[in-house]
């Protein structure tokens, strides 16, 4: 594929690059070429769980729908957002209004992805989230022109919460970061929490994203002496603040350190040594099954070495492979012209990939799937690279998510 780089206005310190099947895509700008915009955290705390390895998962659907499809074009553009929502909105404005963009894939912010909402609405584009994590984009912050993909507060909370408080692991406390996604972690999960039983002993904000430091919040959580330590932050966060419980002597002393936002990432990051007995919750796992391994091993050359996509990857792949599969069922044209179409047409048609398997898509816009609950396995139990989780629980796609009908999503209740 060749890459095209252009300046995005506004930015100054931006670039974005057109991505596309050369002869088809780059001759005609036509009603023919479906466009996608994939807007991630290209360079701060959040690359490694978004970023490149989100463009590698983007562009492997491409590839595989082209190879399919050599009559419909498809470019890919893409930006960094730097974890600011005015630039994020800029960038998106500008995809929309000059570049022809039909949909925004990612965002990997909440506060960018609930400032979204109106932009997608007022120029009847798609936004398939798959990394900003509120649960309040399918309840208050609902919208006709999104879907939210891989996962949310809600399913991290509940896929932690309930089964570490059955197993005797009642008593919590949280370091969150200080923007909307942590808030609204954190209070999903006091909900799990008190709602099977358990206490929240205390909480902590950090400000993000200046702080590296974290030994004054994980003292405060071992002072607590709670049974479960949850770090909300995630990231670079994360990985420091691991290393330096591990410091602490956290692990040792028989606190549980929790991440709720943890991924493969971050583990592969510490190593097997730091990490080992970590809890932590994704809805994809590279070697969940025979369908997970087969993606691995198609995405694996356009990878560095030892690296492993997480559940905000898969989802960028697996939400790209079925807006395609609708894109064509309805005519690229079609597609095109409206995007509350697109996205109707999306609930309508049930999924199914190599990353989620079969799934379904609700009226609010939540994709349906398992969450598992895995527990960080140590040197000795991995058989290799990557080979670093175990599973501890798995919560079934009908409760992996919050009921409907607990949301505020006034198109869900019409």
């Amino acid at each position: 594929m060749i890459m095209h780089r252009r300046a995005v206005l506004g930015t100054g310190m931006l670039a974005a690059a057109a991505i596309g099947a050369p002869a088809l895509a780059q001759q005609r700008r036509t009603e023919e070429t479906i466009r996608i915009g994939i807007l991630h955290d290209m360079s701060g705390a959040y690359r490694d769980i978004s970023g490149p390895t989100s463009v590698a998962c983007a562009r492997q659907a491409v590839r595989e729908f082209q190879d399919a499809n050599p009559g419909i074009g498809v470019d890919l553009l893409v930006a960094d957002h730097q974890n600011k929502s005015d630039v994020g909105l800029a960038v998106a404005r500008q995809w929309f209004d000059r570049d022809g963009v039909d949909v925004v894939l990612g965002v990997s912010n909440s506060a960018l992805a609930i400032a979204m909402k109106t932009v997608v609405e007022q120029k009847d584009k798609v936004h398939l989230n798959t990394s900003a994590a509120t649960s309040a984009l399918t309840s208050e912050h609902c919208s006709s022109n999104a879907i939210h993909w891989a996962y949310d507060t809600y399913c991290l909370s509940h896929a932690t919460g309930e089964p570490l408080v059955k197993q005797g692991y009642n008593t919590w406390f949280f370091i969150t970061p200080n923007y909307a996604f942590g808030h609204t972690l954190q209070a999903d999960t006091t909900h799990s929490v008190e709602a099977g039983g358990g206490r929240v002993l205390g909480a902590v904000t950090y400000p993000f994203p200046e702080t590296t430091d974290f030994s004054a919040f994980l003292l405060q959580a071992q002072a607590s002496r709670a049974k479960v330590v949850a770090f909300l932050g995630a990231g670079t966060d994360f990985v420091n603040a691991v290393k330096q419980a591990q410091e602490f002597g956290l692990m040792r002393s028989g606190i549980r350190f929790v991440g709720l936002t943890g991924y493969i990432n971050s583990v592969m990051s510490l190593g097997l040594q730091t990490a080992q007995g970590m809890t932590q919750t994704e809805t994809f796992y590279w070697d969940l099954n025979d369908r997970t391994r087969a993606f691995m091993d198609r995405l694996r050359p356009q990878l560095p070495a030892n690296t492993f996509p997480c559940h905000n990857h898969a989802g960028d792949y697996s939400a790209l492979v079925h807006y395609l599969k609708v894109a064509k069922a309805m005519g690229p044209a079609r597609a095109k012209a409206s995007g509350k179409d697109a996205v109707a047409a999306m609930v309508e048609m049930p999924t199914d990939d190599d990353c989620f398997g079969q799934g379904t898509i609700r009226r609010d816009g939540r994709k349906l799937h398992p969450t598992y609950l895995f527990e960080v396995k140590s040197p000795a139990e991995s058989r290799g690279p990557g080979d670093v989780y175990k599973i501890l629980a798995v919560t079934p796609a009908d409760r992996s998510f919050r009921p409907i009908a607990d949301g505020m999503c006034a198109m869900a209740k019409s």
